[in-house]
């Protein structure tokens, strides 16, 4: 995560992006640090939010045109995996991808919605109101103990 914090705002994308793919990176870590470094927050948020937000936007991409096979492979979702994820996502409806933002259940609904074909639209406003309110508390937790 050093590495990342080392680049800025430039890592803190790259960081905030992978880590709404498959790999396992904590974005929050590396805004923190950046936080503690005296970096505007403002822009701060909005860079982790837009990687982010574009990082689920390429798992939207892969569910929408890639077959299940490719997407349950690049996952490495078993099938109960992925149809507990579809589960909650009918369950709940489109408003659940508010929520793509928590840990190991926000991959896998916004691959469901590709797959789901969940309109682009609703799928940008609620993925990245989800995410920008996560970052904005964390930014405030991490500035108010500092």
């Amino acid at each position: 995560m050093d590495y990342f914090s080392e680049l800025g705002h430039v890592g803190l994308f790259i960081a905030a992006f992978l880590a709404a793919t498959i790999l396992p990176l904590s974005s929050e870590v590396v805004l923190s640090a950046l936080l503690l470094s005296d970096l505007p927050p403002t822009t701060l948020v909005i860079t982790a939010t837009v990687g982010n937000v574009l990082g689920s936007l390429t798992n939207y991409a892969l569910g929408y045109w890639a077959s299940l096979v490719v997407v349950k492979k690049w996952l490495r979702m078993s099938e109960d995996d992925f149809l507990r994820a579809e589960q909650r996502f009918i369950k709940y409806g489109t408003f659940a991808l508010f929520f793509a933002w928590v840990p190991v259940i926000g991959d896998p609904l916004t691959v469901i919605a590709g797959v789901l074909r969940v309109r682009l639209l609703w799928f940008l406003i609620l993925v990245t109101a989800g995410k920008l309110l996560r970052y904005v508390v964390i930014s405030y937790m991490v500035l108010q103990v500092n």
